[in-house]
């Protein structure tokens, strides 16, 4: 009912920059709050940032200072800037949202969670 894409992903050298985007489909009603998450090889997803609708943010430590998360509400698309890449990010990058879906005049009266497909990035040394 929901779908999210990623792109954006690629292989870029240490030091370089990446943006990916996400973009949600869907019956959609509203979507309150979306990030992104990631997954190295042999490693468990962890939590790289989110957003909220309004815009309140927060980061992994291993992203503060490096990495900004954005959104365009009227888009349901969310952004993943990422700056001065390290080998270490190095990772499958999932985006993330909380949805609530439409169903005609009706609404979910709670947000159900939903995943792309992931995208690609890998940083060189």
């Amino acid at each position: 009912q929901v779908q999210l894409v990623e792109s954006g992903g690629g292989l870029v050298q240490a030091g370089g920059s990446l943006r990916l985007s996400c973009a949600a489909s869907g019956s959609i009603f509203s979507i309150n709050a979306m990030g992104w998450h990631r997954q190295a090889p042999g490693k468990q997803r962890e939590l790289v940032a989110t957003i909220t609708r309004g815009g309140s943010t927060n980061y992994a430590d291993s992203a503060k200072g490096r990495f900004t998360i954005s959104r365009d509400n009227a888009k349901n698309t969310v952004y993943l800037e990422m700056n001065s890449l390290k080998p270490e990010d190095t990772a499958v990058y999932y985006c993330n949202a909380r949805v609530r879906t439409r169903q005609g005049p009706f609404y979910d009266l709670e947000g159900n969670d939903y995943w792309g497909q992931g995208t690609q990035v890998t940083v060189s040394s």
